[in-house]
């Protein structure tokens, strides 16, 4: 697993990291139970401050990707995925319940939307 970081980027450093992170899970490269480097040895490999990798561990444990044992290291958690596929699922319920309610007082059509959707979704980003 690779991570790269930059101090150009808008995002903060941490960031960058657990966002790679949860990359790697999600699309398998990081597999359940699998070790992932020590805060340490990443900051040191990053040329980064030990804290900011904390941060980004601390992040992904929060989120339920990673669970950390004393004195062992910090693994892949077993049940990320599944969860995490969940809360992203909410997050897009939300924005398609706010994005009906404008189409629906905006007066536009469930066919309109779909089509709307469809080209965004579609589009390279």
């Amino acid at each position: 697993m690779e991570i790269i970081v930059s101090n150009k980027a808008s995002r903060p450093l941490y960031e960058q990291i657990a966002t790679q992170i949860k990359a790697a899970i999600m699309n398998g490269e990081l597999k359940a139970g699998e070790a992932i480097p020590s805060v340490r040895a990443l900051a040191k490999s990053l040329h980064i401050s030990i804290l900011t990798v904390q941060k980004a561990y601390s992040t992904l444990q929060e989120d339920g990707f990673i669970e950390t044992t004393a004195g062992k290291g910090c693994y892949v958690s077993v049940q990320n995925q599944d969860f995490y596929l969940e809360e992203q699922q909410k997050k897009i319920e939300e924005k398609f319940t706010e994005a009906i309610e404008i189409a629906r007082t905006s007066g536009i059509s469930f066919d309109k939307l779909v089509d709307l959707l469809t080209i965004l979704y579609e589009e390279e980003t």
